[in-house]
């Protein structure tokens, strides 16, 4: 099984470098279908295959299913859609009960308390910042990436005005490759949430973010990149 999951990876990886060809190599790929279709008819082949049904059958069943289940997996998440809002943790600290309470106080601390929220810790919470970009031409990518410390040292990876490619199996990654073509399983933070949106991601104590260059969109199953973005400090 593995080793199928690599073949189809790299012919998924060989599509898409061929996808932005796409109106070229269609028309030849349906040329040569029908010509083998005519080539098979003269040579009687539908003859050959009708008089031996079993064989066929045989043959091509097992066939016929590996195609459509493997074609279902790959294909179909294509075309699905998913979307997922969550609060920033920037705006939870914003309307933390510390600010509230501040805020009370007098007019001049509410004043001094909101120029902090506003241009202090907020701004200073954020530490790394990318801009995600497909793969290639097929594999679209585009929004931001944060990697974000809240006052109590929690550590979050967060989308904001993210869409991507769907696709089998996809995982969210933080990566020490700028390109994001090599992960590893240390620094995976979970299941892509969302296909469109903005959703947080908990960055484990253990990881150093110092030596982390970009956040990535990986399809597991077949090891290709689906998107990253390629983190410069803030």
């Amino acid at each position: 099984m593995p080793a199928l999951l690599t073949i189809i990876g790299e012919l998924e990886r060989l599509s898409a470098e061929l996808y932005p060809y796409r109106y070229i190599i269609t028309p030849l790929l349906i040329a040569a279908v029908v010509g083998l279709i005519i080539v098979g008819v003269r040579r009687d082949v539908h003859i050959y295959l009708l008089r031996h049904r079993l064989a066929t059958g045989l043959i091509a069943t097992p066939a016929l299913i590996v195609v459509l289940f493997v074609g279902y997996y790959t294909i179909s998440p294509f075309f699905q859609r998913s979307f997922l809002e969550e609060e920033s943790p920037l705006a939870a600290q914003a309307a933390s009960p510390a600010v509230v309470v501040a805020s009370e106080a007098t007019p001049v601390a509410a004043a001094e308390t909101s120029a902090e929220v506003d241009d202090g810790p907020i701004e200073g919470g954020i530490t790394h910042r990318g801009e995600f970009e497909g793969a290639d031409d097929f594999h679209f990518g585009r929004g931001d990436a944060l990697i974000i410390t809240t006052e109590d040292g929690k550590r979050v990876l967060r989308f904001e005005n993210f869409s991507v490619l769907n696709g089998p199996d996809l995982f969210v990654y933080l990566s020490e490759d700028p390109s994001g073509k090599s992960v590893i399983e240390e620094l995976n933070l979970g299941e892509l949430k969302a296909t469109d949106g903005a959703f947080n991601y908990d960055i484990p104590d253990d990881v150093d973010l110092s030596v982390i260059k970009s956040a990535v969109v990986w399809c597991r199953a077949f090891g290709v990149l689906f998107a990253v973005a390629e983190f410069s400090a803030n």
